[in-house]
């Protein structure tokens, strides 16, 4: 009797191996354990099974079945152990053979598969149009029926808004009109008012609050809208301009501000002024129910705040022309929020400059010519100028934790190594007098430098950057409350010497 192992998949003949028996009978544990370690090889950790004693054929002829087990292979896959017994010609006895199959041990049947339908948004459009017309563009009714129908929104969302939007089904790529049914009733054959659009919007909010994976469709239609803009007409495009403030203003859920502002940004569209005209309108409707404040943080979201003078054709995109086109269309809180924005970025520009320049010890007339040119560039305020000076020389100081007459040589030494700086601007009593009001609020805010108070005032005196009169002033009336009466008190003493100075004159 001979064993023979057969290593196939869906059937494929890979080779044969032998082992040998005794008394008639297989040694299955001895003879298949060896033929396991080359399976091993062969099929890739294949645990193999002897042939079960007495199993019988099936009948398919020479090479008949018999019985089978299921083994779990390397990498996840069912194999089934098919053992199969045949008769040889007398003298050659039986002979038993393993197959090895790829598969789960069961009867393989094709799955039916779900057999899906052509897209037909023509057939989509005209029952949503059917819709409209059979309620008389009355959206309540609109939005019931919509409701109630079996269409399959999820997979013409933005067909559906291609309705809403225009009346019936554009074509790919384009806004002009396709073939089939259209309704009277879209939000560009509304008039170009807000009491007009109104109604659209909160009809598309009530239909998202039911179906709100549809908001990704009307971002689609809302960027395809508004990246053809050139392709409206004027009055349509105030139109889709109002609406989108409405939309923000509804704060239609989900609605993402960056994926409709970002949409707006095309060098065409800019270069024709239509950037231009649609966010004016868009910022005059959406301020009739919201702040400057709302506004702004909409543009923040949408990555807008700092992009507002690339809405301007190239020609005349400057602050001037900001102000001017603005303040002309009555949006006087944006134009001061521009400006301020605008001041604030120059101010920080003056700030970098001016403080390396003291970090690398710069010659003081280099300083001076530098910030002079910044006040002239930005058009800043002495006074602001003056803050900034003494703001940017205390950050220069090198302060120590624990020594604090380490501290006082320091400041010290910094006042008398800038006072030129400080005299080039602190050209005026009324200068003179904000500069010790900023020296007074910082001694009261930095508690390092609360007993320095006096000591700065007299330094500052005698490197000729403040006068007599301006000390005399703040020390009668100066209106500041922040530590005042702490800092007359400690320089009272000063202020006695200037009057008995001033009197001996």
């Amino acid at each position: 009797m001979r064993f023979y192992l057969q290593f196939e998949r869906n059937p494929r003949f890979v080779g044969w191996t032998s082992e040998g028996c005794e008394g008639g009978k297989p040694r299955a544990a001895e003879s298949f354990d060896l033929l396991a370690a080359d399976a091993r090889r062969r099929e890739g950790e294949i645990s193999l099974v002897g042939p079960r004693e007495g199993t019988r054929a099936r009948g398919h002829g020479e090479d008949s079945w018999a019985g089978g087990r299921e083994k779990e292979g390397s990498r996840g896959r069912r194999r089934r152990l098919i053992c199969s017994r045949r008769t040889r010609e007398e003298g050659e006895g039986e002979v038993f053979r393993v197959r090895v199959y790829a598969g789960d041990g069961t009867r393989i049947k094709t799955r039916k598969r779900n057999i899906a339908a052509p897209l037909d948004p023509a057939a989509f459009a005209d029952a949503v149009v059917l819709i409209y017309l059979e309620n008389a563009g009355d959206l309540e009714l609109v939005v019931k029926n919509v409701e109630a129908s079996d269409l399959n929104f999820s997979r013409y969302g933005d067909t559906f808004f291609e309705v809403v939007f225009t009346g019936g089904r554009t074509q790919p790529g384009t806004i002009k009109p396709d073939e089939g049914e259209r309704h009277p009733y879209s939000v560009l054959d509304c008039q170009p008012k807000r009491e007009a659009i109104l109604p659209s919007v909160l009809y598309i909010q009530k239909i998202l609050r039911r179906k709100p994976f549809l908001i990704k469709n009307l971002e689609n239609v809302m960027q395809k809208f508004l990246q053809s803009l050139e392709l409206f007409e004027e009055n349509e495009r105030q139109k889709l301009a109002i609406f989108t403030a409405l939309a923000f203003s509804q704060k239609l859920s989900g609605l993402q501000p960056e994926t409709v502002f970002q949409s707006l940004l095309k060098d065409n569209l800019v270069a024709k002024g239509i950037v231009l005209s649609f966010v004016t309108v868009f910022f005059k409707e959406y301020l009739v129910e919201n702040s400057l404040d709302d506004l702004i943080l909409l543009l923040k979201r949408g990555k807008m705040d700092d992009k507002l003078l690339d809405c301007f054709p190239i020609a005349r995109r400057s602050a001037e022309c900001f102000s001017e086109h603005f303040t002309k269309e009555g949006l006087l809180a944006l134009v001061e929020y521009n400006e301020k924005k605008i001041f604030e970025v120059k101010l920080k520009e003056m700030k970098t400059a001016l403080t390396t320049q003291i970090a690398e010890e710069t010659d003081i007339s280099e300083v001076i010519q530098t910030a002079k040119q910044h006040v002239k560039d930005a058009n800043l305020p002495d006074i602001e100028v003056v803050r900034i000076l003494w703001d940017m020389l205390m950050d220069a100081v090198q302060w120590s934790s624990k020594n604090q007459q380490q501290n006082a040589n320091s400041v010290l030494r910094q006042v008398k190594t800038w006072s030129g700086l400080l005299n080039a601007f602190c050209t005026s009593g009324k200068l003179e007098l904000e500069l010790m009001y900023k020296v007074q609020i910082q001694c009261y805010e930095d508690a390092k430098l609360m007993k320095l108070f006096p000591d700065i005032i007299r330094s500052l005196y005698e490197q000729d950057v403040l006068a007599e009169d301006s000390i005399l002033l703040w020390f009668r009336k100066g209106s500041n409350p922040k530590g005042r009466q702490t800092f007359v008190k400690a320089l009272e003493s000063f202020v006695n010497w200037l009057e008995e100075a001033e009197e001996e004159e």
